[in-house]
């Protein structure tokens, strides 16, 4: 494990404990979890870029092309 040192506004400091309360989490591990999730959405984001510079934009079309033209079930409008 690493110590960071770290330094907020009042404001925020008091934000945080709130919400690591109300996770029901120490505030260490609830920063820790969210600097988790922010890597993993900087991650996919970075896949999903990867994967889309690779599509065949005129292949898709043409699939979408093959998809019947029929009103939505309902529900799904």
């Amino acid at each position: 494990m690493t110590t960071l040192s770290l330094t907020l506004p009042n404001s925020i400091r008091r934000h945080l404990q709130e919400m690591a309360d109300l996770d029901g989490v120490p505030v260490d591990q609830f920063i820790a979890s969210a600097i988790t999730e922010k890597i993993s959405a900087m991650t996919a984001e970075t896949y999903l870029r990867a994967r889309a510079d690779r599509a065949d934009s005129a292949a898709f079309r043409a699939i979408l092309d093959r998809v019947p033209d029929r009103p939505p079930v309902a529900g799904d409008e």
